[in-house]
């Protein structure tokens, strides 16, 4: 008798294991944002706000969660937090690289970034990306967005360590550093009446949703919520509600997917 209880004691648990083994099967998702990028992802009063809020707020309601919760999650811990199980999702500017995608799977894009320059007002130096050369850059604690600058175009500018963007650019505004390079959503939300964006983009951010290595069926739910909200137009309404008054260009297309693997 025991021994036929511990076979469908075992039953029941693979089955339980297997139901959780996609996000697509929860019934509660928890999505990872960030904290402190003010149009991005945000907590004012407790509350998180923000673009990547609201998406993933519509990802979670299209794959079929009833209940969605939201959580902290910073640049140099998100594959972390991930693999985890501490959050189902990704949602923090999130850039696709191939060795990211070594250690997550990606969904989306759901919005293509182009990297660009902020400076403080009244810095006539630093024009394109090519006057970086010799100047104070602030490499936020696991961004890519800096390699791109310094090992993808051999532009030799100093590197100043950041905990997080909203750490760079306290430095630039405290003379620490001359600008910070990143996505411009990211920019966008700090550009401030002290600090502008340089407006010479040189690079695509492809932010892409991150879900735990393997979860295919995830990843297509991801991507089938994501076309559906480009087609039903709430992509170009959250993007005019965030960041329409910015000045940067926004793009309403359906991103091209990654693909799922």
């Amino acid at each position: 008798m025991r021994a036929v209880l511990a076979v469908l004691l075992s039953v029941v648990l693979v089955g339980c294991s297997a139901a959780r083994a996609s996000v697509s099967e929860d019934d509660l998702i928890v999505v990872g944002v960030k904290a402190d990028q003010p149009g991005l992802g945000f907590r004012e009063g407790g509350v998180f706000r923000g673009f990547e809020v609201d998406v993933g707020t519509y990802i979670a309601r299209h794959i079929g969660a009833s209940r969605v919760e939201f959580r902290e999650v910073r640049s140099d811990n998100r594959e972390q937090k991930l693999n985890g199980r501490e959050v189902d999702l990704v949602l923090a500017s999130y850039s696709i690289t191939p060795d990211r995608a070594k250690l997550v799977t990606f969904g989306g894009p759901y919005y293509v970034a182009h990297q660009d320059i902020m400076v403080r007002h009244g810095e006539t130096r630093i024009q394109n990306v090519r006057d970086l050369a010799g100047r104070r850059m602030c490499q936020a604690s696991g961004s890519v967005s800096t390699e791109r600058v310094v090992k993808g175009l051999s532009i030799a500018a100093r590197l100043v360590p950041g905990s997080s963007y909203s750490d760079c650019v306290a430095k630039l505004r405290g003379g620490m550093v001359d600008a910070v390079s990143t996505g411009d959503l990211v920019l966008a939300g700090f550009a401030a009446q002290d600090l502008k964006i340089v407006n010479a983009p040189f690079t695509d951010e492809r932010y892409g949703v991150g879900l735990r290595k393997g979860d295919v069926d995830g990843c297509e739910a991801v991507n089938r919520a994501l076309t559906t909200m480009y087609q039903d137009g709430t992509a170009g309404q959250l993007l005019r509600k965030w960041f329409g008054k910015s000045g940067i260009a926004l793009v309403g297309e359906v991103p091209q997917f990654e693909g799922c693997s």
